[in-house]
């Protein structure tokens, strides 16, 4: 099984938002569906970005990472600057 770490655009307002899962396609799909608290005033949302990994506890350390105030999600949204919507 994989684990996906993933970042979401919002298409109508400016947010993003990042998060894991097992089943990129399901959790993207209830995103949009507005079944998530946390992004359900900000759809529709776009997958932007998302990263593999072979184990759960991988998945979900660098999700906290890009959480983490700092520099790791500044430095992911430079490097997928031609991806996000003007």
């Amino acid at each position: 099984m994989m684990y996906y770490v993933y970042l979401l655009q919002s298409l109508n307002k400016e947010f993003s938002y990042i998060g894991s899962t097992p089943d990129l396609r399901k959790r993207v799909k209830k995103h949009n569906q507005g079944k998530v608290k946390s992004t359900k005033p900000y759809i529709p949302l776009k997958l932007i970005y998302y990263e593999a990994y072979l184990n759960e506890k991988d998945a979900i350390d660098r999700e906290k990472r890009l959480k983490q105030r700092g520099s790791s999600k500044g430095h992911l949204i430079k490097r997928l600057k031609y991806s996000f919507s003007d």
